[in-house]
């Protein structure tokens, strides 16, 4: 029989209390402040608004009605202004944005009276509305120029097997090509053929037809693939090879890519019979740093000489 004094007892309490204490700090989440620390990081929820907000964002200051920000239930201001999140303000109590503001008046106007921006900033006011999810905006930005036009044009181009990883294969090959020659620019062979069968003098398709009539063995024996560094094609649409060389081009500038290119024939490979391929090869030159235009070269040739008369003259003196 064990007898426990009170000040074992007490003690033992003591040690139990501890004991659960340091078991409770062992598990928990460093990461979740404790009551004390919360109290020195945000503000108890829900966040009150007035009637008409100061807005910051990014600098720039702007100011609207609570129920304007709130008019679209569904989107990210309406959120962030529900009184469920807390939103941070600057020195002078307006409520901070982290984004560019260069735009975000364009998406008030939509959201006070449904105006939408100039053409020149429909591409930028797009990708604003993406960010607060304003599905209304997005909606009628999209059926304006140029953003109506780009749905057309990406319908086409989805018909195009990998265009985009064609797009980053001719930079790849052309940076890898620039680097390796220590040269401002690179060329490569690019093939851009609507047809899915090489047209040949000796054969036409077939009347409003956009493929040729083959038997499953006649078509193997045209399968080849030409000797260019990448290819694009074949499609079935009625826009044509100066429409994708377009998109090529107009993507790659997108990207920052200076491009020329023009036709340097066919690809002319024999194929059976009196058949050769008449897909037509086109040279991209890829120029990574601009140089001095012609006229400043010209400029800079002439001070060049007139220097080196003055050096010539002035040691003939001495």
């Amino acid at each position: 029989m064990v007898v426990v004094t009170g000040q074992n007892k007490a003690s033992g309490n003591l040690d139990d209390a501890m004991s659960s204490s340091d078991a409770e700090d062992d598990f928990q989440d460093p990461t979740t402040p404790t009551a004390t620390q919360a109290g020195h990081l945000l503000p108890l929820l829900p966040q009150q608004f007035p009637e008409v907000v100061p807005l910051n964002v990014g600098g720039m200051y702007f100011a609207t009605r609570l129920s304007t920000l709130r008019r679209y239930e569904d989107t990210m201001l309406a959120a962030m202004f529900s009184g469920r999140h807390y939103i941070p303000t600057d020195a002078q109590g307006r409520y901070f944005i982290d984004r560019d503001g260069n735009y975000f008046g364009d998406v008030l106007n939509f959201l006070r009276s449904g105006d939408l921006p100039p053409r020149e900033r429909v591409r930028s006011v797009y990708k604003e509305a993406q960010y607060y999810s304003i599905g209304p905006l997005l909606d009628n930005l999209e059926e304006v120029q140029p953003l109506k036009g780009e749905k057309v044009r990406q319908a086409f181009l989805s018909l195009m097997p990998y265009y985009k990883e064609h797009l980053e294969r001719i930079i790849e090959i052309a940076k890898l090509r620039a680097m390796q020659r220590k040269a401002r620019f690179a060329k490569l062979k690019i093939c851009v053929f609507k047809e899915e069968m090489p047209i040949t003098p000796y054969e036409c398709p077939l009347f409003n037809s956009l493929r040729f009539e083959r038997s499953e063995s006649e078509t193997k024996l045209f399968e080849h693939h030409c000797e260019v560094d990448v290819s694009f094609g074949p499609w079935e649409a009625v826009a044509d090879v100066y429409d994708l060389l377009h998109c090529i081009v107009t993507d790659l500038s997108d990207k920052g890519i200076t491009v020329d290119h023009q036709c340097i024939g066919v690809c002319d490979k024999h194929l059976i019979n009196h058949y050769y391929c008449k897909r037509p090869i086109y040279e991209f030159k890829i120029t990574w740093w601009l140089g001095f235009p012609f006229s400043l070269r010209k400029n800079n040739n002439t001070l060049l000489v007139h220097e080196n008369l003055k050096l010539k003259h002035s040691r003939n003196g001495k």
